[in-house]
């Protein structure tokens, strides 16, 4: 099987040439990217369909999740929706809080299924860092809390942000030989010898 391709997920007004997420994938061949017809309107269904539609679109590949802000909840949503997407693991840095949005009871509230990671702020204007681990636990992924790191965006100092990358290919990694891993199995009992 080919390695899992790249999927950004931005958040409202999408993720300019300057940020991270767009950094990240023009280092990732082959990546795709959600793309919203309204950048200004947080609308979580129509949100968490469009993350759905890429999918589809990219013909069942598997693919490793980058979200951010507002996409954090979008991609939530559509794996609670269809947790058979093609989704391998997610990765979700400074996700919007829910009850800014009135969105709370459209997420779900248990395990998405697949390996991540959530990276908070303490100093998020967007979410406090205490309702983010919180989600994080719901969802069953590891957290990261970078401190004093503001919306973890352009804005607040992170274009290139190597530690995304390295999480990124650690994950690609770590996916791949759990494919290759053969099972290992017993050798088998000899048979036994009838007397002559």
């Amino acid at each position: 099987m080919s390695a899992p391709r790249l999927l950004i997920v931005p958040g409202l007004r999408d993720s300019g040439p300057g940020h991270w997420q767009t950094w990240l994938q023009r280092r990732h061949r082959g990546a795709l990217r959600v793309c919203q017809d309204d950048w200004d309107t947080p609308d979580l269904p129509r949100w968490a369909q469009r993350v759905d539609d890429t999918l589809r679109q990219a013909g069942g590949a598997r693919c490793i999740a980058v979200a951010h802000s507002f996409g954090c909840l979008a991609l939530a949503r559509c794996l609670a929706l269809r947790p058979d997407a093609p989704i391998a693991a997610v990765f979700m840095a400074a996700p919007a809080e829910p009850d800014k949005f009135g969105v709370a009871p459209l997420l779900p509230r248990r395990p998405l299924g697949v390996p991540g990671l959530l990276v908070a702020s303490d100093t998020d204007p967007w979410m406090q860092a205490d309702s983010a681990l919180g989600w994080a636990g719901r969802w069953g992924m590891e957290t990261l809390n970078l401190g004093d790191a503001g919306h973890i965006n352009a804005e607040s100092g992170f274009g290139p942000w190597p530690l995304a990358q390295r999480w990124v290919e650690a994950m690609a990694q770590r996916l791949e030989r759990r494919e290759h891993a053969a099972p290992v199995r017993p050798a088998p009992a000899p048979a036994p010898r009838l007397a002559t």
